[in-house]
């Protein structure tokens, strides 16, 4: 199952997390499918930059995001 979830990057006190299509079995900053936005919760206020068709289109095929995803999805008005 696919799942759109969080991989973190950044430095030790200033994280930075890409969204992506990720295999749900694969570990957290494994390998993934395909990047879907990025999000910045260090930044004053927040940087949350996602591809909107990105996705819809994962979600389309089946997708499902993580609880975290759904909320900055539901903020940047994507998703109900």
């Amino acid at each position: 199952m696919v799942k759109l979830r969080l991989t973190r990057k950044g430095k030790i006190h200033a994280p930075f997390y890409r969204i992506v299509a990720i295999d749900s079995r694969a570990a957290r900053d494994a390998e993934y499918l395909e990047c879907v936005g990025t999000y910045n919760p260090v930044a004053n206020p927040e940087e949350i930059k996602i591809d909107a068709e990105k996705v819809q289109k994962w979600l389309n095929n089946g997708a499902q995001p993580t609880d975290t995803v759904k909320s900055l999805l539901k903020k940047q008005g994507i998703i109900k």
